[in-house]
């Protein structure tokens, strides 16, 4: 494989091993925030590269939440450093068709929300496909723009992210190696990630303008970004798989001068990250023992305790034999970890030896804050393990991050605000609320009022589910995180006033345990910024000394669960206390049906988190250990 000096700075920041899997060139980073500052450092130098020569630099840019994060950089870099963009000459890769330029929802709209107008590029430079062209006029339109980029000198950089369906800029599956501008149909999927962007999959677009593979392909350097877990499997197929039109990004593997950006998310399915074994001989610590014998359980469908010395041998661990000796001694050793990891008291059982149990013993009764980033992942991420916190008697607070406005529809808002205008007609703010969601167009953000009644319903919805747990009303906390309240999907910086918040309720409870969402499924979503704002928090109040006896969990979210060989502590539920959950996530009735974030998943939330649930436990017991209903996952944070 060939890598040119450009990837140079990426080798040194990064983690990057060839490997007779790989076919495309590739770095992974710990986060999409470091990943993101070396692609825009990249950029940077191009454009200064270029001006030196007196020539402009051909920029193909993409939208979407992956490269938010360089479009930051770059703006900084230009407010901070100077770089100058008088030199550039954009053309982005797609816009929705039809669509408004001045629409919230356009690409248009994006460009300039998160780079244009923050930069000094000359407005005649910037080229973004017109959503609003008539159909006469379209296609002769797309020809026009190709041809704009070619007499611009073609791109000499191509930025891009990955769809789920393998899409790059909107060329989805079927689309040709060869083919230029042109409008598409929007895959089903493409639109249902789209979904929260418009408030509903209805009011997704089913047309696109997009550039072709072949206009991308003759970008002189291309560097695809992929961040989270949600893009693992894909960045495997296209990264490791065979070319094929049904993974556009594939065609990538054909382009000498291609480098993707991962980060651990997004790199977790490559063979060299989940099977290192496969790939070369292994250092083997004890958490990659038991990831390889977790694998080669579930590989052979066979418990760990029936594994022998040919399994190991057939399936490239006979190194590991060698460090072990036997199956046997090895067998046992990762079955008891396993095993270890199952409690039915999250909160560490009273007066009992804890040398082998996830939690401690002491004290007793511990202070317990389980964050929720919005109102319903409590009970839906662990409302089992909540309900036993609650019954064995440790002073548990419920800590609601975000007012989770936005995801209640406008015709459930209208429900309640009519509700309470026949409880007092004479409301001018019930009048208003009822105008302003009559009268509302998809361009339009809600008014406080009306994200004030969202948010109330959100919270009451919460107190209900909790209160059914028998969780005290003084237990109950919205910290309404002002990142979040922005009355659209975008959201604010995480700022001092969120940490500040954080820092408030957690020197105030001095707990011993913290439950948070792990979840970073989504790298951009209300998951990591809470996940942040309380690791932000934790820097700043971990020398203090309460601090000191404070043990963190992390659980997932309604869209993925821990990987067995990850999971500290498994919490298991009867079938009466999965039904107990089941109750619990009702009370959240505007998340219940038609749901506006449900994903491409059909279930509704409280379906797909006991299916989480039975598959864990199924998990457990296909590995060799005891049948229960059901099972909750936690991973340990050391801070």
């Amino acid at each position: 494989m060939k890598i040119i000096k450009k990837t140079i700075q990426y080798q040194k920041a990064g983690k990057f091993e060839e490997t007779r899997y790989e076919k495309i060139h590739n770095i992974i980073v710990d986060s999409a925030q470091e990943g993101s500052i070396l692609v825009a450092q990249e950029i940077a130098k191009l454009i200064k590269d270029k001006k030196e020569k007196g020539e402009n630099c051909i920029l193909g840019l993409a939208t979407g939440s992956s490269p938010i994060k360089v479009y930051e950089e770059l703006i900084r870099m230009h407010q901070d450093e100077g770089l100058s963009f008088t030199n550039v000459i954009s053309f982005n890769l797609d816009e929705y068709y039809p669509m408004e330029k001045e629409d919230i929802q356009s690409y248009h709209y994006f460009m300039h929300e998160h780079l244009f107008n923050h930069i000094d590029i000359l407005p005649e430079n910037v080229h973004i496909p017109d959503g609003k062209v008539s159909k006469d006029d379209l296609h002769q339109y797309c020809i026009d723009y190709e041809l704009q980029i070619k007499n611009a000198g073609g791109l000499d950089f191509q930025l891009l992210g990955i769809g789920r369906t393998g899409h790059i800029g909107f060329n989805e599956p079927g689309s040709h190696i060869n083919s230029g501008t042109r409008s598409i149909t929007l895959d089903y999927i493409t639109r249902v990630d789209a979904a929260p962007a418009f408030r509903g999959i209805m009011n997704v677009p089913r047309r696109a303008i997009t550039m072709g593979i072949g206009t991308v392909l003759a970008a002189k350097r291309i560097v695809l970004l992929s961040w989270g877990i949600n893009k693992a499997e894909i960045t495997k197929e296209t990264i490791e798989g065979k070319i094929s039109s049904q993974v556009p990004a594939t065609y990538l593997q054909g382009h000498n001068n291609t480098t993707f950006i991962l980060d651990e998310g997004a790199s977790s399915q490559l063979t060299r990250v989940k099977t290192p074994w496969l790939v070369s001989s292994c250092i083997w610590d004890n958490n990659l023992k038991f990831k390889a014998v977790v694998w080669l359980s579930e590989l052979l469908d066979k418990p760990i305790l029936r594994l022998t010395d040919k399994d190991y041998n057939n399936n490239g661990m006979s190194g590991l034999l060698i460090d072990e000796g036997s199956a046997y001694d090895l067998n046992i050793q990762m079955f008891n970890r396993l095993q270890h990891s199952i409690t039915g008291w999250p909160g560490g059982k009273p007066n009992a030896d804890d040398s082998n149990r996830p939690e401690r013993a002491n004290p007793i009764r511990k202070r317990v804050i389980v964050l929720s980033p919005h109102p319903d992942d409590d009970v839906i991420s662990m409302g089992g393990t909540l309900d036993r916190l609650i019954e064995q008697g440790h002073e548990v607070h419920v800590v609601y991050q975000t007012s989770g406005n936005i995801a209640v529809t406008d015709q459930e808002a209208l429900k309640f605000a009519e509700i309470a205008s026949q409880l007092n007609e004479d409301s001018g703010t019930v009048k208003e609320i009822i105008n302003n969601l009559k009268n509302k167009t998809k361009k339009d953000i809600d008014s406080q009022n009306v994200r004030n009644l969202k948010g109330i319903i959100r919270q009451s919805e919460a107190r209900a589910a909790v209160r059914y747990l028998g969780l005290p009303e003084a237990n109950i906390h919205f910290l309404q995180l002002p990142f979040y309240e922005t009355g659209s999907i975008k959201k604010k910086k995480l700022s001092q006033d969120d940490i500040e918040i954080m820092n408030e309720i957690i020197d105030k409870i001095k707990p011993h345990q913290i439950y948070a969402a792990g979840d970073l499924a989504d790298p951009h979503g209300t998951h990591e910024v809470c996940l942040n704002a309380l690791f932000a928090s934790l820097e700043v109040l971990k020398h203090k000394d309460y601090m000191k006896d404070c043990w963190v969990w992390l659980y997932r979210g309604a869209w993925h669960e821990w990987g067995t060989y990850e999971i500290e502590m498994a919490v298991p539920m009867s079938p009466d206390q999965v039904m107990k959950k089941r109750r619990a996530i009702f009370y959240h009735q505007s998340q219940k049906d038609g749901v506006m974030y449900q994903g491409n998943d059909s279930r509704e939330f409280w379906v797909r988190a006991e299916d989480r649930n039975r598959l864990t436990a199924k998990k457990y017991h296909d590995l060799g250990l005891a049948e229960y209903e059901a099972m909750e996952a936690f991973r340990r944070y050391h801070f």
